[in-house]
């Protein structure tokens, strides 16, 4: 039997960022991280955009909101001051018919209650900014977005973490909880507290402790399409009027850190958990499982599941992604977009009372473990105070 005082499962950007704020807040405390794979962020933190959101997308009562103004600046200043790649290009939200200019004025409400810099621009100040983008009325102008490599991001913090005294174990793989202790490939482990960051499968972890009873998670598969026109072709991210109802984006251009365009991305449903391509990681039970889920919601969802996993699927069709871009910006050759990019799983969170999504961070737990259930888009921007907020729960509830 191992002992020690915090036990993190999960070492992507949230579990990482909260092990190394337990070392802070817990001088001499033994902390243990496991991950089941070779190495940090491997998943949806080493696969995501690598887009800092500025927050204007979420109501100000939602934890994302809280997180997103704080997240950004705070990953801005991290990579400035360890000297780490970012591109401070900004990002241009267009409309494309003047239905959509009413949802342009509600982001400005959002960006104005959550104290978010959020520019409203004519269209020639907008073709200023990027000569082909295309707009109706007028568009907005976010200063503070910016793109990162999240992978080299997440490296640096895992030096961090080891240097703050983080006992890192990798290649070991969370088995279950028994009555004597945690069950791990690399045997049994006895946590005076225990923080679940297991991502895709941190329901199925927060249940054999006796959380998320309330939910299920679903996998949606990202995707975008790269380009070869040359870097730097683009001055600033273009996205679209995005569906409030919905978590996910709409199809939008996206400046890399190396200047590289992409478009995308896909939030195709995924049968498996890990099905980042054809038949890899296949577990008949997660297949089972989730399709069977999939279909409860064509017939009994809170939304309109229908609708959006049939135009999700269409932008795995090449051509119908190209055209959907083509909306938001002029002057691209079509046939320069053909390469698909590394796939990323989002890990969805479910509500099973209603089969809605759900849209904020979701935290459950007590005295004993904290599990986090719903840390997708933008998690990765919040990272830095969402782990100080998951970690000020731990410490209110072990006192």
């Amino acid at each position: 039997m191992q002992t020690c005082d915090f036990f993190v499962i999960g070492a992507g950007v949230v579990g990482i960022n909260v092990a190394r704020e337990l070392a802070e807040r817990f001088p001499g405390a033994s902390i243990v991280l496991i991950e089941k794979e070779t190495d940090a962020a491997l998943h949806a933190s080493g696969r995501n955009s690598g887009v800092l959101h500025a927050g204007f997308y979420y109501t100000e009562d939602s934890l994302k909101a809280r997180f997103s103004r704080d997240g950004n600046s705070a990953l801005t200043e991290y990579c400035d001051r360890n000297g780490l790649p970012i591109r401070k290009c900004g990002k241009l939200v267009v409309a494309q018919t003047p239905n959509e200019v009413p949802s342009l004025e509600i982001l400005m409400k959002r960006a104005a209650n959550n104290g978010v810099k959020l520019e409203k621009i004519t269209e020639d100040e907008a073709r200023k900014i990027e000569p082909k983008v295309r707009t109706t009325g007028y568009a907005l102008f976010s200063p503070t977005t910016s793109s990162v490599d999240p992978a080299t991001v997440v490296e640096h913090m895992k030096r961090d973490a080891l240097a703050a005294g983080v006992d890192c174990r990798f290649g070991v793989k969370y088995l279950g909880r028994s009555a004597d202790g945690i069950e791990t490939a690399e045997g049994r482990f006895s946590a005076g507290y225990t923080v679940n960051a297991a991502g895709l499968y941190a329901d199925k972890i927060a249940q054999d402790f006796g959380f998320s009873g309330d939910y299920y998670l679903l996998p949606f598969k990202g995707l975008y399409l790269y380009s070869t026109h040359p870097k730097g072709s683009l001055a600033t991210n273009i996205y679209p009027v995005p569906n409030l109802s919905n978590p996910f984006l709409g199809v939008h251009f996206t400046v890399a850190v190396d200047g590289a365009i992409k478009i995308g991305p896909t939030a195709i449903p995924a049968f498996w958990r890990e099905q980042y391509r054809g038949m890899d990681n296949f577990v008949f039970s997660e297949f089972s499982e989730t399709f069977r889920r999939q279909a409860g919601l064509f017939f009994n969802a809170g939304f309109d599941f229908h609708r959006l996993a049939y135009e999700e699927i269409r932008k795995y069709h090449k051509p119908h992604m190209i055209r959907q871009s083509f909306l938001l910006a002029n002057g691209f050759d079509r046939h320069s977009f053909g390469k698909w990019g590394r796939a990323g799983i989002r890990a969805q969170l479910v509500k099973k009372s209603d089969n809605s999504l759900e849209m904020d961070f979701v935290l459950e737990g007590d005295d004993r473990s904290m599990h986090i259930l719903n840390a997708v888009s933008p998690a990765f921007t919040c990272s830095i105070p969402f782990s100080k907020f998951v970690v000020d729960r731990i410490e209110s509830s072990v006192n």
